[in-house]
C-alpha cells in the first residue's frame, strides 16, 4: 500500500479522505496565508498630493502624514462625524510602490479596505461601487496594483460593502425623491424609518440596500459586469465582505457561487461577528473574531491554558479544519484597538502573536503591527502608517519576519490538522499532516511563573524517545530540548512563552526507528 494511503487508513488522526489531500491544501493558496491589511488612504504617502488637493473640499481635510487622528464632532447637515472626512492623501499608486515591503515581510495577501467611490474617508458608504475614488485613482491603477502584486507572488482581496451604499449616492438619492425611480425597490423606504429609508445599525450614512429585489443582486455580483465578478476579472483574487451576517446565508452562498464561478479558487471571506460554524457553509471563510477573544482571555490570565484548549478545538471541530485554515486569526484591525494599544507588555503580545501564527488559519495582520504601532478604538486605530520606523533592527518588525518565515519553513503551521493537547496551565496543542517529520507541537504558557506538566501527544508515527526541540525561540542560545517517551512529553515552559517543538531524531550510527514508519 502507498505510504499515503496507509497513514489515511491507520491514522486516527487523519481526517481527510485520502492520499494526497495535504498536497492539494498546500496548492490552494488560500490555507495558512499570511493576509495584510491596507487603509490605502493611510498606508503610504501619495507621490503627487498636491495635484489632488482639490479632490479633498470643505468640509473634507487633507491632514499631514505626521497628524494622528482625533476624535471628531458630529456633522448633522452631513450625518458623519468630522473624522471621517479627515483624509491622510494615500492613493493606490503609492501602495503599490510599497509592496515590496509586504514582500518582505512575508506576507501572501494584501488585502485593501474600500476602495470604491464614496464620501467618507473609509469608503463604506459607496456612492458607486464600479468606480474607483478618485483620491485613491482609476479602474485602470487598481489593474497595475494587481498586476504588480500579482508579479510578486501576492493575491489582492478588496473588500466588499453590499449590505448598504452611503446617503450620498445619487441612487438612492433619487429613489428617495422620486417614488417611480427605478431605484425605489433598491432601498427599503418608508415615513416608518427615520430619516425616510432603513439604515444600518442607525447610521443615516448608511442606507441599507434591499437584497431580495433580484436587479440588486444582478448589479452587486449575478451579472457578468456586476461588481464582484468585474473586480475579479481586472485582477482581484477574492472579497472580504463587510458585515457579512446581514447578508443572510442565502445570498451569501449565491455570492460565493458566482465568485467562484467567475474566478475559480478566489476566496469569500465574512465578517462574521458570530460563532462561525453554520455560516461556514455559505461562503469559504470567516474573520476570527471568536478564536480573538479566546486569545485575549487566556492572554489576560481569565481563562486557564487547558480551558483555552478546550474551548478552540471545540470551535475548529464545529468549523471543520478545511474553513478554519481559509479564515483570517486577527488580533486588530481598523474596527479595534491596535494589538500594541491592548497589550503594551511585550510578553503577552509576544505571546498572542505566536500562536496567531502556530494556529490553524491565515494570520492577518494590520499594517503598522510589524513596526508597534498605537491607537485605541477609531479614529486612533487608523494613523498613517509609521514608515519612519521600518529600519533594520526594530525589534517588532524583526519578531514578525520570524514569525512569517517560521509558518513558510513548517508545512504543518500552514495546512496541518488541529489536535487538542490535554493541558492544564497550559495551552496545547498538536499540528500534523501525513508525513510525522511535519508534525509540530505547540506549547504556550500564558502565566507569570514557570509551569511543567506531562502531555499527552497522540501522534502514533511519533517513535518513543523523540527528541522534541524548540525552533521559536532558538536564535542566539542552546533551543530547550524534551524527549517523547511512550507518547507522553514533559515539558517546562518558561512564563508568557509558546515553544514550538519539532521532532529532530538523531543518528544512532544508521539505525533509524522511523524506517518503516509511513
Amino acid at each position: 500500500m502507498h505510504a499515503a494511503a496507509l497513514l489515511a487508513a491507520l491514522s486516527p488522526l487523519t481526517a481527510l479522505a485520502g492520499p494526497g489531500a495535504y498536497d492539494q491544501r498546500e496548492r490552494d493558496w488560500r490555507n495558512g496565508a499570511v493576509v495584510y491589511q491596507v487603509i490605502v488612504d493611510r498606508f503610504a504617502p501619495s507621490a503627487n498630493l498636491d495635484a489632488k488637493r482639490a479632490l479633498y473640499p470643505a468640509p473634507k481635510r487633507l491632514r499631514g502624514w505626521d497628524e494622528v487622528p482625533a476624535a471628531g464632532v458630529q456633522l448633522p447637515e452631513h450625518k458623519v462625524n468630522s473624522a471621517e472626512l479627515d483624509f491622510w492623501g494615500g492613493d493606490l499608486a503609492s501602495t503599490s510602490a510599497h509592496l515590496s515591503h509586504l514582500r518582505d515581510l512575508g506576507a501572501d495577501v494584501l488585502y485593501l479596505n474600500p476602495i470604491h467611490l464614496a464620501w467618507t474617508n473609509h469608503k463604506y458608504d459607496a456612492l458607486d461601487y464600479q468606480a474607483i475614488s478618485p483620491e485613491y485613482g482609476t479602474r485602470a491603477d487598481f489593474k497595475r496594483l494587481a498586476a504588480q502584486a500579482h508579479g510578486l507572488g501576492l493575491k489582492v482581496v478588496l473588500d466588499g460593502v453590499f449590505n448598504h451604499m452611503g446617503r450620498n449616492a445619487p441612487i438612492f438619492q433619487q429613489a428617495l425623491a422620486d417614488p417611480k425611480s427605478p431605484y425605489r425597490n433598491w432601498f427599503a423606504i418608508g415615513p416608518q424609518y427615520a430619516g425616510g429609508a432603513r439604515v444600518w445599525t442607525g447610521f443615516q450614512n448608511h442606507p441599507e440596500l434591499n437584497l431580495e429585489h433580484l436587479p440588486v443582486r444582478r448589479h452587486l455580483w449575478l451579472d457578468r459586469d456586476s461588481v464582484v465578478r468585474s473586480y475579479l476579472r481586472d485582477g482581484a483574487d477574492g472579497w472580504r465582505l463587510d458585515t457579512a451576517y446581514e447578508l443572510g446565508p442565502r445570498f451569501l452562498r449565491e455570492m460565493t457561487d458566482a465568485a467562484h464561478r467567475e474566478k475559480p479558487g478566489s476566496l469569500v471571506v465574512g465578517e462574521i461577528v458570530n460563532w462561525p460554524d453554520r455560516w461556514l457553509q455559505s461562503h469559504d471563510a470567516v474573520m476570527g473574531f471568536t478564536l480573538r477573544l479566546m486569545l485575549f482571555d487566556l492572554a489576560r490570565g481569565q481563562v486557564s491554558g487547558g480551558a483555552t484548549g478546550r474551548r478552540i478545538d471545540a470551535l475548529v471541530k464545529r468549523s471543520g479544519i478545511e474553513p478554519t485554515l481559509r479564515s483570517w486569526t486577527l488580533l486588530d484591525n481598523h474596527d479595534l484597538p491596535r494589538l500594541h494599544t491592548e497589550f503594551p507588555e511585550v510578553a503577552p503580545r509576544r505571546l498572542l502573536q505566536a500562536l496567531q501564527f502556530t494556529l490553524p488559519g491565515a494570520p492577518n495582520l494590520y499594517y503598522g503591527v510589524e513596526v508597534g504601532m498605537e491607537g485605541g478604538p477609531d479614529p486612533a486605530n487608523r494613523g498613517p502608517m509609521r514608515w519612519d520606523r521600518v529600519q533594520a533592527g526594530h525589534p517588532e518588525l524583526a519578531w514578525v519576519r520570524q514569525l512569517t518565515a517560521l509558518r513558510r519553513e513548517h508545512r504543518a503551521l500552514r495546512i496541518g490538522d488541529h489536535v487538542a493537547l490535554d493541558g492544564e496551565r497550559l495551552l496545547a496543542f498538536l499540528r500534523h499532516t501525513d508525513r510525522p517529520m511535519d508534525s509540530r507541537v505547540v506549547v504556550a504558557n500564558p502565566t507569570r511563573e514557570p509551569v511543567k506538566e506531562r502531555l499527552p501527544v497522540p501522534d502514533a508515527w511519533l517513535m518513543d524517545g523523540t527528541p522534541m526541540v524548540d525552533v521559536l525561540n532558538s536564535a542566539g542560545g542552546t533551543p530547550a530540548r524534551f524527549t517523547l517517551i511512550a507518547g507522553l512529553l514533559e515539558v517546562e515552559v518558561p512564563p508568557q512563552t509558546v515553544l514550538v517543538l519539532q521532532p529532530r531524531p538523531e543518528p544512532m550510527g544508521g539505525y533509524d526507528r522511523y524506517k518503516r514508519v509511513p
